[in-house]
């Protein structure tokens, strides 16, 4: 076993052991059969209590040297701290599920970078942009300059085999992208991991390829020195938080608190460490 596949297993393992120990604490805070619904800010400003989930990934959340951090972790706590609220961060891997705790009111803020597209505006509201990004194709660097296994273009992903996060709203671009290339691309939506536990298994040789946010590629690549994501899948594209559309106070709260914490020196050396 080399020492990547031991670096990524840990990360995995990591990843699982945090997100099963946070989701214990919040559980055992809950009664059982506890009824939610989705609340406005009027009503989250009289709980003294913001409830968000995100994803567990290098950029929105994770665990270093024991500490939570994170871009949309740190961000959130910015507008709770200046709202005096009480932000409760729950990671979760899948999106599927993460947008199904929002719509139910389990959460008030889907506070993860979010694809805005037609598909994700009928469920939920969304916040002006945070941040842009795009989606990439990962795969293992080529290996030679006939390496078949290589993609250059979007054309050379006919017939070839992609994994997603399921539920992922980039699977409208992929069906999209097969309109355009008039022929099939085969999409396996993977329920159980997230991204980057992805980029280790196309590292791995587990799989070939995996559809990824940019962003979180870009922060995972140092970690997996033999992948490329050179290939795009989609061209630069809006990524938001989104909120329950029984929310539209909290979408204006959040909207004027944005526009002008965007514009501070704090908000600026928050993106250098995440984006730069």
């Amino acid at each position: 076993m080399t020492k990547c596949y031991e670096k990524n297993a840990g990360y995995i393992l990591t990843a699982f052991a945090v997100i099963a120990l946070i989701s214990g604490i919040l559980l055992s805070r809950k009664h059982p059969k506890e009824i939610f619904s989705p609340r406005d800010y009027p009503e989250i400003i009289a709980s003294g209590v913001l409830n968000a989930v995100t994803e567990y990934n290098a950029i929105s959340y994770h665990v270093d040297s024991g500490q939570i951090t994170g871009f949309d972790y740190e961000l959130l706590q910015a507008f709770a701290q200046e709202k005096n609220l009480e932000a409760r961060i729950a990671p979760e891997m899948s999106f599927t599920n993460r947008l199904q705790s929002v719509l139910k009111g389990q959460y008030d803020i889907l506070a993860t970078g979010t694809l805005v597209n037609s598909a994700s505006k009928d469920s939920l509201l969304f916040t002006r942009p945070i941040q842009l990004s795009k989606q990439v194709l990962v795969q293992r660097a080529a290996q030679s300059d006939t390496d078949s296994a290589y993609i250059k273009s979007q054309l050379q992903l006919a017939g070839k085999t992609l994994y997603i996060v399921k539920g992922s709203p980039s699977i409208l671009r992929l069906h999209h992208l097969m309109e355009e290339i008039a022929d099939s691309i085969y999409i396996e939506e993977v329920e159980l991991y997230g991204p980057e536990q992805l980029l280790a298994m196309v590292a791995n040789k587990d799989i070939d390829y995996a559809v990824c946010d940019e962003s979180i590629a870009l922060a995972s690549c140092q970690d997996f020195p033999n992948l490329d994501i050179k290939t795009d899948i989609s061209f630069t594209q809006f990524y938001s938080w989104g909120v329950s559309k029984s929310s539209p106070i909290l979408l204006d709260t959040l909207n004027c608190w944005l526009e002008r914490y965007t514009q501070t020196e704090e908000y600026k050396k928050l993106c250098k460490r995440y984006f730069n």
